[in-house]
C-alpha cells in the first residue's frame, strides 16, 4: 500500500493503471478503486458478505430515477449511521445561506474589495469561512453563495459535510489537503476542487496561511458546458479532471462532525474516524482540476466574443441557457482581433457577476483589482472598462498581444447576489470604486468620423 505522506495513518490505494500520483482522470466517469486488494466486490453492488468484514453503503447525489443517476457505492469499516449520533445546533457566525437579506445593506451597486487580510487567529475551514454574497434559497435548493476562506490551522479530529450544497474551491494563497471519504485531494493556487453534497471530509493546512474563494452551489451539480459550434475540443477537457483513489483511516478516536443542513450548522460526535471507506465505485465523487490546462478560444479575425466562451463549469437552472451558476476563467491568452476594441465591452447583464483575482492584472481594470481582491456587478447594472482601459483599448496598435501571468475567475448566477453584513461592514471595501467611470469623457460632437 502507498502510505507515504498520508495524513493520520491513512491507507491509500496503490497507484494502478490509469492513475497518476493517486488520482484517476476523467469527469463524470464511473470509477472504481480499492485501498486493499479484493475489497471491491465484483459483479454486484451489495453481496451478502463482503471481504474484510466491510459494510456496503450507497451515497446518492440524485434521485434514484434520475437519468443518469449519480451515485457511489462505498465499502466501509462502519456504516455512516455509526458516525452520527444526536445532533446539537451550533453557531458558525460568518457562514451565511440564502435568503440572507440585511435590511439596511444596499446590494444594488458596483462593488470592489481589497484582499481580506490574513488573521493571526486559529481559523479552520469552518471557522475561517466568510460569506460575501448569497442568492436564491437554500431551502428550495436554488441559487448559491460566495465565500472567502481564511485558514491558519488544520482541523483536528474534526470533520465537515454540507447537506445543502456542493462546494467549488478556488485557492488564492496557501495549500490545503482535503482528506475525504473517497480519497485525498491536495490543492494549490491555480487549481480548483469540487466537493459534492453529502461528502464527509477534513481540511488540513499544508502551507499557510491559506486564503481563497468558495462558490457554494445549492442547485444542480456542476457539469461541463455544452460547447455548441465550438465542438468537441478546447475549453476544459474531461481527462484533466482528477478524482482521488480510495484512502481510509481505521482510527478509534473521539471525532466531531459538523453538518450544514438547511442553512444551519449542527454537530455530532462519534468514537472513530468517519473516513473509513476502503473501496468504492461510482460517478458521484470529488475532483480537482488544474486551471492551467484550460484551453481558451477566441476571435481570430475581428470583434469581441461573449465571455461565455470562457466557461469552465456550469450548474444549470430551470431556464434553459440561463445558469444557476457559471464558473468562468480569464487566463493568459493571445489577443489578435483586428479593428476591434479588445478589452471587455460595456454592458448590462441579466446575470450577477462576482469576480476574484487569483494573480496578475485584469485587462478591464488594470489598477485597483489586485490578487485576492473581489468585485461584484449585480444583475442589470452597467459595468465595463475604466477610462485608462478604454483609452488604451481604443488606441492600441492592432498587432497580436499575449496577455501573460494573469488569472481571474467569475461566479456568475441568474439571481441577484445579496451582500452579507460582513461584506458590507467588515470586508475591506474600496469606497471609490464606483467613481472609476466618472472620468470617462464625452467624445460625441455631431460630426462623422472616428473620435
Amino acid at each position: 500500500m502507498t502510505t507515504h505522506e498520508m495524513p493520520r495513518g491513512m491507507v491509500r490505494a496503490a497507484t494502478t493503471q490509469g492513475t497518476t500520483e493517486g488520482y484517476m482522470p476523467g469527469f463524470g466517469n464511473d470509477f472504481e478503486t480499492e485501498a486493499l486488494p479484493g475489497a471491491l466486490p465484483q459483479g454486484q453492488n451489495s453481496p451478502q458478505r463482503i471481504n474484510y468484514g466491510l459494510y456496503a453503503e450507497q451515497l446518492s447525489g440524485t434521485a434514484f430515477t434520475a437519468n443518469p443517476p449519480e451515485r457511489t457505492w462505498c465499502y466501509r469499516i462502519r456504516p455512516s449511521v455509526k458516525h452520527a449520533g444526536r445532533f446539537a445546533k451550533i453557531d458558525v457566525p460568518h457562514w451565511k445561506s440564502a435568503p440572507n437579506i440585511v435590511p439596511d445593506v444596499i446590494s444594488l451597486g458596483q462593488y470592489r474589495w481589497d484582499p481580506v487580510p490574513h488573521s493571526d487567529q486559529p481559523l479552520t475551514w469552518i471557522t475561517g469561512m466568510r460569506t460575501v454574497t448569497t442568492a436564491g434559497d437554500v431551502h428550495t435548493q436554488v441559487g448559491m453563495a460566495s465565500h472567502i476562506y481564511l485558514v491558519t490551522r488544520s482541523m483536528e479530529d474534526e470533520y465537515f459535510f454540507s447537506a445543502d450544497s456542493e462546494l467549488l474551491v478556488v485557492p488564492q494563497e496557501g495549500r490545503l489537503r482535503f482528506a475525504t471519504e473517497l480519497g485525498i485531494i491536495d490543492l494549490a493556487p491555480q487549481e480548483i476542487a469540487i466537493l459534492p453534497r453529502g461528502l464527509v471530509y477534513r481540511v488540513e493546512l499544508l502551507d499557510g496561511p491559506a486564503r481563497g474563494f468558495v462558490c457554494e452551489n445549492y442547485g444542480e451539480k456542476f457539469k461541463m458546458p455544452g460547447r455548441g459550434p465550438i465542438g468537441a475540443n478546447c475549453l476544459a477537457n474531461p481527462r484533466d479532471f482528477k478524482c482521488p483513489v480510495a484512502a481510509f483511516e481505521d482510527r478509534e478516536v473521539r471525532s466531531r462532525i459538523v453538518i450544514k443542513w438547511c442553512g444551519e450548522f449542527h454537530e455530532t460526535f462519534t468514537e472513530q474516524s468517519p473516513l473509513d471507506v476502503v473501496a468504492w465505485h461510482g460517478n458521484y465523487c470529488p475532483y480537482k482540476y488544474d486551471l492551467r490546462t484550460y484551453s481558451p478560444v477566441g476571435a481570430i479575425l475581428f470583434d469581441h466574443p461573449d465571455p461565455s466562451i470562457f466557461t469552465v463549469l456550469t450548474a444549470p437552472s430551470a431556464h434553459e441557457g440561463t445558469a444557476n451558476i457559471d464558473f468562468v476563467l480569464f487566463r493568459d491568452r493571445w489577443m489578435v482581433a483586428e479593428n476591434t476594441f479588445r478589452p471587455p465591452w460595456y454592458h448590462k447583464n441579466v446575470m450577477s457577476e462576482l469576480m476574484g483575482n487569483i494573480h496578475g492584472v485584469y485587462d478591464a481594470k488594470p489598477q485597483g483589482f489586485v490578487p485576492g481582491g473581489v468585485s461584484l456587478h449585480n444583475m442589470m447594472l452597467p459595468h465595463g472598462p475604466d477610462r485608462n482601459a478604454f483609452e488604451h483599448g481604443s488606441t492600441e496598435p492592432m498587432v497580436p498581444v499575449r496577455q501573460t501571468e494573469t488569472m481571474q475567475f467569475m461566479f456568475e448566477t441568474r439571481f441577484p447576489q445579496q451582500l452579507t453584513e460582513w461584506a458590507a461592514r467588515e470586508m475591506p471595501i474600496q469606497d471609490d470604486y464606483v467613481d472609476c467611470w466618472q472620468s470617462l469623457e464625452k467624445k460625441f460632437d455631431g460630426t462623422p468620423g472616428e473620435k
